[in-house]
């Protein structure tokens, strides 16, 4: 947990808040071509809320990604965890921002209940990017799944 230096940084993330999983699965399924869907993802990307570059260090950097990812957290007083995410690549971006709106501005325990599994099936994602664009969200959602049972 950081200082509240950094607390409404995190708190400006909207992903999970006004815009959820649902919603972002909703939007996907319009699309009827993949390149409409990828562009879509990009589109998210470009909506996360800029992560300080005093938090992308080698402690936030997740390690199993293809491009460089930084992930980091704030944990609130009413039990929370806001996340933020950068990554180096614009597709990379889009599905962490996919991830964020899973996952943020829930208790630990809502974290640990989330299917994300689920989440990727719905929107045929995994089937659609690479093996190791695969292994880099799993890498993500490992890492907030460890930053959840932490702080629980």
């Amino acid at each position: 947990m950081y200082n509240d230096e950094h607390s409404e940084v995190f708190l400006a993330n909207t992903l999970g808040v006004s815009t959820s999983a649902d919603d972002i699965a909703e939007a996907l399924a319009f699309f009827d071509g993949w390149e409409d869907r990828y562009r879509y993802v990009i589109d998210l990307g470009r909506q996360l809320v800029a992560m300080p570059e005093a938090l992308q260090s080698e402690h936030t950097i997740v390690h199993g990604c293809q491009s460089q990812v930084w992930l980091d957290h704030y944990h609130s007083a009413d039990g929370k965890l806001y996340f933020l995410v950068a990554s180096d690549a614009h597709i990379v971006k889009g599905l962490a921002a996919m991830v964020l709106a899973a996952y943020n501005a829930k208790t630990p325990a809502e974290i640990e209940n989330v299917d994300i599994e689920a989440f990727f099936s719905r929107t045929e994602l995994v089937r659609h990017i690479s093996p190791t664009r695969g292994n880099g969200l799993r890498a993500m959602v490992g890492r907030i799944r460890g930053i959840a049972d932490r702080v629980a």
